[in-house]
């Protein structure tokens, strides 16, 4: 049986992903039509609204919000737009990690050239100390943070696959996630108990890659 979401509420939750696109499109993190937002839906929990595959984030409308299925990251109605073809990631999170209730994905360009100077080393995460905007994060210990680097798979499910494994083994043994990751070559994707929780995440993120690449370059 199709799973159903009520239309009222999911209009209630579309002009937020709407407008936060158009925000993220504007600040160059969503050139082209990259990048993705989705939130889980307050009225389903086992559905989630991410945006549509192939929109402009600056150009976004209400009708290019997409429900899909958590479990299988599938379509929920007929004859309306694609879901983002990276959906499969943020269904991995929204099952895997903790205290996501909504992920944005990015190609935020000072993470993305730390995701692929690490990656172009051969390293599967980042370390990083002692930055202030650490804190951002919602760490019981802001002091330093590790952040995964995943491989950029042309089979986007598979991501998804790693991504889940990942965070459930985590969730497994009682450890807190770092509630940001990075694709090699790629991008920066974020998420937390609000999109704009999300998004504080993801600009301490590209403050912080940008912060990096300046130390690194004076030594």
């Amino acid at each position: 049986m199709a799973i159903t979401i009520d239309q009222e509420a999911r209009t209630a939750l579309t002009p937020d992903l709407v407008t936060m696109s158009r925000a993220l499109y504007r600040r160059g993190w969503m050139e082209g039509t990259s990048g993705n937002l989705s939130v889980r839906s307050a009225d389903d929990a086992s559905v989630v609204l991410v945006t549509a595959s192939g929109r402009s984030k600056g150009e976004l409308a209400d009708e290019d919000i997409v429900p899909v299925d958590l479990a299988t990251a599938k379509p929920l109605r007929t004859g309306g737009p694609r879901p983002s073809a990276e959906t499969s990631i943020h269904t991995a999170l929204y099952r895997s990690a903790r205290d996501c209730e909504a992920v944005i994905h990015a190609h935020a360009p000072y993470a993305t050239a730390v995701a692929s100077l690490a990656a172009r080393r051969g390293e599967s995460s980042v370390r990083i100390e002692d930055f202030e905007l650490i804190k951002g994060f919602g760490l019981a210990d802001p002091s330093s943070v590790t952040v995964p680097v995943f491989p950029n798979w042309p089979d986007v499910p598979r991501i998804g696959a790693d991504v889940e494994a990942h965070y459930s083994a985590l969730g497994a043994a009682g450890d807190a996630p770092v509630p940001v990751l990075l694709i090699a070559h790629h991008g920066a994707t974020v998420w937390g108990p609000t999109l704009e929780a999300a998004r504080n995440r993801l600009e301490c993120l590209e403050g912080i890659c940008q912060l990096l690449l300046l130390t690194q370059q004076h030594g």
